[in-house]
């Protein structure tokens, strides 16, 4: 196999494990197992050419780090010109019935989602990889929100970190700039609102960013009067644009109870301040309950669908939003990620 063969044969298993990673990340399958497949992607694909066509012609390709018997048997396949049983497995499993009416015109007029994570936090994806899979499903737009320091169990950013992060960001526009790309990588986080209702991360910093959600992560149990005033104080920070997954509640593994407040002083300052309600499309979380959600329409709020995705083919999971929305009869222009680039700046301005 010439050099250049080689090249392309990468390419073209590369291709292949993302996108076996992607269908069962958007599965809901456990991490490891869609980790084994991108980090087997990474491999194959930064091995040098002329290795790789020699393992590969000597059946050595276990030999790379992270491949094993399964992905190396899909590289095989690939190699062969032959078809990849499990992607098409896969394939023909991910084939779902797509949404319909007003959910579906509320799919359609999604610009982008704005709230995800990497593996700067807890997300298993560095961040180009995060945009390709957004720029893959259309989007206009991705904010990136990477927890904020105090949530260690989640690797939080200190600012030292998250400054560094924004550098990064500012080069990859740069780069989707050069390549004629209107896609952009807008900057964020996800901040902690901590016990008296103050963000966990230095306000001048927060206000550089593009899109600042803040939720809820600890204490998640407090009385109802106290937790209205922790959400009070946080809707009233200017920093403050998305109220991410409201309640907290926990739908399947460790279960946990949505958190009480007064909904509608909490909606109310949402729609006073103009803080966006997140409906949050985890399969585990799909927060706010129903309930909640009528009232945060009734008390005139804006909202977001966003994934809060940790994966890439997570990002694929705005349906779910879209079908609670509409069954609410939420008009989309309510939604602030159905509106382009410059009203959602302006509205975070």
């Amino acid at each position: 196999m010439t050099p250049s063969a080689a090249s392309e044969a990468q390419d073209a298993a590369g291709q292949t494990l993302r996108r076996i990673a992607y269908l069962l990340e958007r599965a809901r399958a456990t991490p490891y197992r869609s980790e084994a497949f991108r980090g087997a992607a990474r491999a194959v694909e930064a091995c040098d050419p002329t290795r790789f066509g020699l393992l590969a012609s000597s059946g050595r390709l276990r030999d790379l780090p992270g491949v094993g018997e399964k992905t190396a048997g899909v590289v095989d396949a690939v190699l062969r010109g032959d078809p990849v049983e499990y992607l098409e497995r896969l394939e023909r499993e991910a084939v779902a019935t797509p949404p319909s009416g007003p959910a579906a015109a509320l799919r359609a007029a999604l610009r982008g989602d704005l709230h995800s994570h990497t593996e700067a936090s807890d997300g298993v994806s560095p961040l180009p990889e995060m945009v390709a899979a957004a720029i893959d499903l259309g989007h206009d737009y991705l904010a990136v929100t990477d927890h904020s320091p105090r949530l260690t169990i989640a690797h939080g950013l200190s600012p030292a970190r998250l400054r560094a992060q924004l550098d990064q960001i500012a080069a990859l526009n740069a780069a989707l700039d050069a390549a004629d790309s209107s896609f952009r990588v807008l900057s964020g986080i996800e901040v902690d609102i901590l016990e008296d209702g103050s963000l966990d991360q230095e306000p001048d910093l927060l206000a550089e960013l593009d899109v600042v959600v803040a939720s809820v992560h600890s204490l998640l149990r407090m009385e109802s009067g106290p937790m209205t005033r922790r959400l009070l104080t946080a809707l009233a920070d200017p920093n403050t644009d998305v109220l991410g997954h409201c309640t907290g509640r926990q739908l399947t593994g460790k279960l946990r109870p949505p958190s009480t407040f007064d909904r509608h002083a909490v909606f109310a300052a949402c729609a006073e301040h103009a803080v966006a309600v997140e409906i949050n499309c985890r399969p585990d979380r799909l927060d706010p309950p129903h309930a909640l959600l009528q009232t945060a329409i009734d008390a005139g709020c804006l909202f977001s669908i966003d994934t809060d995705a940790h994966a890439p083919g997570q990002l694929d999971w705005q349906a779910a939003g879209c079908d609670r929305a509409a069954a609410h009869d939420l008009a989309p222009e309510r939604v602030v990620n159905t509106w382009p680039l410059e009203r959602l700046l302006a509205w975070h301005r």
